[in-house]
């Protein structure tokens, strides 16, 4: 027998319930029998859960039956302020879930609260993590701080390493976008299994290199029975909706044959994961923190698939080889988007038949970071604007031109990248329309393996040469004289001296400066 519609509170009042013993969701899984996943469906009041399933969660939270059933009326507490309940700081004050549920009412106060508690934990997380790189560096085991000028402060290790770089430092400022991408540097943007049921269906449909829409159509139909139409033409920005009930994939007809074969191929990948359950699996193994990040993993599995049945996994390294990663070329071969061939160079991870490691980003001309990737070691920043002196950036000034560059991070590790503005007009209008810049760029000892590089020295001398200084992200650079920042320094207290000037406003003086 299943619990009827009061099952979406049953849910919520089990989380409630773990989240007050201070049970992790994966453990109270364990016991139930079902996976994290299944859980947290559960607890969000997205799946029914059976009796039997119910009276073992109380036994578990050793809560009475008819305790339990007289709370499944009483007000629910925010997600947000409920996930403060599994903060140390928040549990040694001693409340509970009662004591938070009367601020469900005001949405306001809610979003205050939370977000003034994680900048607080984001705050508090770069300061301990400072003062220990600090200490380290420090002969004499001190914070290693005099008078506040950089001359004096001890030679930092790239402070990006130190404050955001890893999910485990327990940043406020970790988003479920950030796990998504340690995630995919976990597996290394490579998925075996995937590449493996890509393969199958080329064969078994007999698809050729150059897949047109109708082919892909022609898939959804034949293997998972599938109708395909086109919406009526309106206002609205959906390109591609699914009703399972109906088994009917409806796409946007302002759609153009490269998005719209990526579409149908996400699509295809999407019946694939729901078939395999593949994304559940390794959403498990991975153990996300976030709620949404599960689903996210599911989204991305499926682009994934979508490039690797567009673009064969074989036949996309040779000629990746033939071409020494020429991504334009690439493009016009398989008849795909240069974004969608540059997604994909990043995924020749197999040990047998591996591309060179590569990292990808996509900005906008504002200087947000919409996608990232690094197999290179590249820091790419999560939460902070990036630097403007990467070639990814240069390249708006120049958006017909494929921009070059060599690059010199502060610990002298050096990278040669390449970026390329792709704009999409709408009605007639860039503004109305999509900007990004797609860059992409690989260890400079590496080089030699691009098509790119082939004009420019490849020597390390002279690569040293034309190297541009960059850095992480204003905030975590260690250069004491970039003439292009746009804040101050964390490594550096922001000392004012009316006496001085430098070429930036932001750039920390010296000692030696000082004099």
């Amino acid at each position: 027998m299943e619990v009827p519609r009061v099952n979406a509170n049953i849910g919520r009042r089990l989380r409630e319930l773990r989240l007050e013993r201070g049970l992790q969701q994966a453990e109270v899984a364990r016991l139930l029998g079902v996976s994290p996943a299944y859980l947290n469906l559960i607890e969000k009041g997205k799946r029914m859960i059976h009796l039997p399933m119910v009276w073992q969660a109380l036994r578990i939270f050793e809560v009475d039956v008819e305790e339990f059933m007289a709370t499944l009326g009483s007000g629910h507490v925010d997600e947000g302020l409920a996930q403060l309940l599994d903060e140390p700081l928040v549990r040694s004050l001693g409340l509970r879930a009662e004591d938070l549920a009367s601020f469900s009412t005001e949405p306001r106060m809610v979003a205050t609260i939370t977000a003034l508690f994680n900048l607080y934990k984001h705050t508090r997380g770069q300061l301990d993590a400072l003062l220990a790189r600090m200490k380290e560096a420090s002969p004499d085991g001190s914070n290693g701080a005099t008078n506040g000028t950089a001359g004096a402060r001890p030679a930092l290790s790239s402070l990006g390493a130190a404050l955001g770089a890893t999910p485990g430092d327990g940043l406020a400022g970790y988003s479920p976008f950030d796990e998504i991408t340690d995630f995919l540097e976990h597996h290394r943007n490579w998925f075996p299994e995937l590449e493996e049921e890509a393969r199958r269906l080329r064969r078994d449909h007999q698809l050729p290199r150059r897949l047109g829409s109708e082919q892909l159509v022609q898939v959804l139909e034949e293997e998972f029975g599938l109708q395909v139409k086109w919406a009526e033409p309106r206002a609205g920005s959906v390109v591609r909706r699914f009703d399972a009930a109906e088994g009917l994939l409806t796409l946007s007809p302002t759609l153009l044959e490269q998005p719209l074969k990526f579409q149908l191929a996400v699509s295809i990948g999407l019946r694939v994961l729901e078939q395999g359950r593949l994304h559940e699996r390794l959403a498990q193994e991975f153990g996300p923190r976030h709620a949404e990040t599960a689903r996210l993993i599911k989204i991305h599995l499926a682009n994934y698939f979508g490039g690797a049945l567009l673009l064969p996994y074989e036949d996309f390294h040779r000629e990746v080889q033939r071409t020494r990663y020429d991504v334009e070329h690439l493009s016009h071969l398989f008849g795909s988007s240069y974004e969608t061939i540059a997604h994909r160079i990043c995924n020749l991870a197999d040990p047998r038949l591996a591309g060179v490691p590569m990292h990808f980003l996509r900005v906008d001309v504002a200087g947000n970071i919409s996608k990232r990737y690094s197999a290179t070691g590249l820091r790419i920043p999560q939460n902070t604007g990036s630097c403007p002196k990467w070639a990814v950036h240069n390249a708006f000034l120049n958006p017909f031109a494929i921009t070059k560059q060599y690059s010199r991070m502060p610990d002298g590790t050096m990278y040669f990248c390449f970026a390329k503005v792709l704009v999409q007009p709408d009605q007639g209008s860039v503004v109305r329309g999509t900007t990004y810049s797609i860059g992409l760029g690989v260890r400079a000892e590496d080089a030699h393996h691009l098509a790119y590089a082939q004009e420019l020295p490849l020597t390390r001398s002279d690569q040293e040469k034309m190297a541009i200084a960059v850095g992480p992200s204003c905030r975590f650079c260690e250069r004491t004289d970039c003439n292009q920042r746009a804040a101050p320094s964390y490594k550096f207290a922001f000392v004012v001296d009316e006496n001085i000037k430098k070429d930036n406003f932001f750039s920390p003086l010296t000692e030696g400066e000082k004099k």
